[in-house]
């Protein structure tokens, strides 16, 4: 198979051929690059692999190009610049060797069948010559475009070496599984969870890089649930494999809790590209397990998980070393995740809707996606129905909003106002004022203007002032 024609529009790679001719070294493309122009998805990155000193001959490459930013890490082997807004990336062929306690490997030079053979998946060992006697020629050593058709993930090796050289790699196959939306061959699934301990070697900014990757994944429950059902969630995130196998009242949701929150992940990932809202619909229901309760005639309850699934956020983003500034985004969307649904399943108040709009401030729209998102029921004629209920409450709310100005909702009268108009220093009193004028509009007193709460303050201020 020659691939010099799908190759051909990167002008830049015939002087690539050229400079390894002159230089004496072979050159090809190799991984990823190769399989996304099989699959024929975009890509911006290019991996050549030079048998022979890599960052010598990118540094020839990039002075033929006009390239003065170059960075080379002489130490590893390899170098980077870019070149017509896409990544080069330059590694020299090479050998690894590991030992028990890293995923770093010791390595040395090696030919280019060493390095193929070093490779995580067969769909990442193909190479393209760049060389002048095969230009554009596919060099498959281990059936890589067979698995590529048959969307299948395998090692090219035994997988238990794989594995236990780079236990990372196991997280890697089932998120390429998610990008991919390809099966994993059942052998690396029985090795993946044989050696899913070994994943304690690895950084845990790595581990949570992986599970962000699978979360962004056109349909991140395929990569989830590999990770569940391999046990693998079981060392990377237990608080979500306690999840599975917790039953749940089948009104509006998929029965078992785990299951359902993999269809709220996928359902959020068609409305939205958010990795912070797919994050905050992985962990909405964080809490149901250590909740559950039997209550006769209502059937398994979960009262208070909200409440306690943001009270655990804290410890969670701490573990996974998540930016501490989403934290208080993924609280609130745990904390009111019950509350639009509670809305659209009783006769709703003005005032409940208000109450709504304020707490949830500028993430009103995520928190509603959510929600949407959290109706899972295998039964359609109720969710279609739930939906139709639930929409027509959401109009309501984004009415609401809109005809009271409580988009960034607090008291019309300041509280600089407040402490002149009531000759009050700055103190606990003045909040409560505020608070009143604040509950007045959103119980419908007073309208949300300035002139109505000034006049509501006039009237109230002696009720505190008198305290």
């Amino acid at each position: 198979m020659n691939f010099s024609e799908k190759i051909n529009h990167l002008k830049f790679l015939s002087v690539a051929s050229q400079i390894s001719k002159k230089m004496n070294v072979p050159l090809f493309i190799v991984g990823g690059f190769v399989r996304d122009l099989i699959l024929d998805r975009p890509r911006n990155e290019i991996d050549f692999l030079v048998v022979g000193d890599g960052p010598s001959f990118a540094s020839e490459f990039a002075k033929s190009l006009g390239i003065e930013q170059i960075s080379i890490y002489r130490n590893f082997g390899t170098a980077h610049f870019r070149y017509q807004e896409i990544n080069l990336e330059f590694v020299g062929s090479r050998v690894e060797s590991y030992n028990k306690s890293s995923r770093n490997p010791i390595v040395t030079k090696g030919t280019f069948e060493d390095d193929i053979n070093r490779r995580d998946f067969t769909i990442n060992t193909l190479a393209i010559s760049l060389n002048e006697e095969n230009f554009g020629m596919l060099i498959d050593l281990f059936n890589g475009a067979e698995d590529i058709k048959n969307r299948l993930i395998k090692t090219p090796l035994d997988p238990e070496i794989t594995f236990d050289d780079d236990p990372l790699r196991i997280l890697r196959a089932f998120r390429f599984a998610a990008q991919l939306n390809f099966s994993v061959h059942p052998e690396l699934k029985k090795v993946a969870e044989k050696y899913k301990e070994r994943l304690k070697i690895i950084s845990q900014e790595r581990i949570t890089d992986e599970l962000f990757k699978i979360l962004a994944s056109e349909k991140p429950s395929i990569g989830l649930k590999l990770l569940y059902e391999t046990k693998v969630m079981e060392t990377i995130f237990p608080e979500i494999h306690l999840m599975g196998g917790v039953d749940q009242r089948k009104d509006y949701h998929h029965k078992d809790v785990f299951y359902h929150t993999c269809l709220v992940v996928d359902n959020i990932s068609v409305m939205s590209q958010n990795i912070w809202l797919r994050f905050a619909a992985l962990v909405h229901d964080i809490a149901k397990p250590q909740t559950k309760k039997l209550v006769e005639g209502i059937g398994w309850t979960f009262h208070g998980h909200d409440e306690i699934g943001a009270r655990m956020m804290k410890g969670i983003f701490r573990r996974l070393k998540l930016p501490l500034n989403r934290i208080e985004y993924i609280q609130k969307l745990i904390r009111l995740h019950l509350r639009p649904i509670a809305l659209a399943s009783e006769e709703v108040t003005d005032s409940a809707i208000r109450r709504l709009i304020v707490e949830a401030g500028e993430d009103l729209d995520d928190l509603i996606t959510l929600c949407r998102a959290d109706i899972t029921s295998k039964d359609q004629d109720k969710v279609s129905k739930y939906l139709e209920n639930y929409n027509r409450v959401m109009a309501r709310v984004f009415e609401v909003r809109e005809k009271d100005k409580l988009r960034e909702f607090q008291s019309p009268v300041r509280g600089e106002e407040i402490m002149k108009i009531c000759n009050l220093q700055p103190s606990r009193k003045v909040g409560e004022i505020k608070k009143a004028i604040e509950e007045a509009i959103l119980e419908g007193k007073i309208p949300n203007e300035y002139e109505a709460a000034l006049e509501y303050l006039m009237k109230i201020k002696d009720n505190f002032l008198d305290i």
